[in-house]
């Protein structure tokens, strides 16, 4: 369920705001299992476009409350991981504690990791988090610069053609037969959605999350991309399997509808 206001500017300062304000109740609702769309499609579906990360030196670019990045310490990759809101590293921190894996965390923007010396990092990972920044490019660029020659650079976020600010539903929203409208593609606004995951057990009791959103089109994320220098390697749309949608009846809108996630691979030469 989300809410979307419009508005002319956001500034880094005033993401890490948003992101502060959502950090306690986001860390314990990811921390309960409450957001489905990563638990059950999205998180299998990009760690395996991730693939074997053991051994390697790993940064994690928007990293958050850490839920992501101790996936891959436990894997064996050595994990550092980055998020521009205080209080989302505050309780990864936390976690760490609790639980040491070898993670190091910094309170930084990825536009801005200058913290790191060149060539830094074997890879660079980042979940759902490139789309919700100001500056695309520049952080696309710090990626770069903080990558090892032949380092890999892996993230995901929203299908940019399809959840556009026009994105909607008509239909039952349940059904496989449900349809998906979209519209104002071009429109490159940054806005402010309001929204909780939609799985909760009893969701209008809860509040609503205040998430930062800059829109940009394919054409946006892959130029910059070959621009900044990076080859691409690989693009992934997935799909929720029939034997998910069985077990998670909320995903049959988006079986063979649309893509909801996109994923990128490339690397630095």
């Amino acid at each position: 369920m989300s809410t979307h206001k419009s508005i002319n500017q956001i500034t880094d300062m005033e993401v890490a705001r948003h992101w502060d304000s959502n950090a306690d109740l986001w860390t314990e609702h990811v921390r309960k299992g409450w957001d489905a769309y990563r638990e059950y499609w999205n998180n299998p579906a990009f760690l395996k476009f991730i693939g074997d990360l053991s051994g390697k030196k790993v940064l994690d670019a928007g990293c958050g409350e850490g839920y992501n990045t101790r996936i891959l310490a436990h894997q064996g990759a050595k994990m550092t991981g980055i998020d521009i809101s205080r209080k989302m590293i505050s309780h990864a921190r936390q976690a760490e504690k609790k639980e040491p894996l070898g993670i190091h965390y910094e309170i930084t923007s990825y536009s801005d990791i200058s913290i790191f010396t060149d060539n830094s990092f074997d890879a660079v990972v980042s979940f759902m988090a490139l789309m919700d920044g100001t500056d695309y490019k520049g952080a696309l660029k710090e990626i770069y610069r903080v990558l090892r020659p032949h380092g890999k650079l892996y993230f995901s976020i929203n299908h940019p053609c399809f959840m556009t600010p026009g994105f909607g539903w008509l239909g039952e929203k349940d059904s496989p037969d449900v349809k998906l409208t979209v519209s104002g593609y071009f429109k490159r606004k940054a806005s402010v959605e309001r929204w909780h995951f939609s799985q909760l057990p009893d969701p209008e009791s809860v509040p609503f999350f205040s998430v930062p959103r800059f829109d940009r089109t394919l054409s946006d994320y892959l130029n910059t991309l070959i621009e900044t220098g990076f080859i691409l390697k690989k693009i992934g749309e997935p799909e929720p399997t029939s034997e998910t949608c069985k077990k998670h009846p909320f995903l049959n809108k988006w079986k063979s509808t649309a893509a909801l996630f996109m994923y990128i691979h490339a690397i630095k030469p």
